[in-house]
């Protein structure tokens, strides 16, 4: 995208330019964070089906808290992501 020039450029082409980039930037940044997301689910989603790397002969209640710790952490996500819990109104 080519700037305009500040000088014999009206205000309001300017400002639209302006909003334009910062649209697009803001774009740019969303996309990369939903990846960043996508990566971080796919990776826990391929935990989860390996059990959490825990054998059930070996499963302890070491292993229960971690799950429900790491069940927490979800559960405020879930909750912020669709408005329900403490988010609900």
């Amino acid at each position: 995208m080519t700037r305009l020039n500040p000088i014999t450029t009206p205000r309001h082409q300017l400002r639209a330019e302006k909003a334009a980039r910062n649209r697009a930037a803001a774009l740019n940044a969303f996309i990369a964070k939903k990846a960043e997301i996508d990566t971080m689910l796919a990776r826990l989603q391929a935990h989860s089906d390996d059990h959490f790397e825990t054998h059930p002969g070996e499963v302890n209640w070491g292993n229960v808290g971690t799950l429900e710790h790491y069940a927490s952490l979800l559960k405020r996500i879930t909750d912020s992501a669709f408005g329900e819990g403490e988010y609900g109104e």
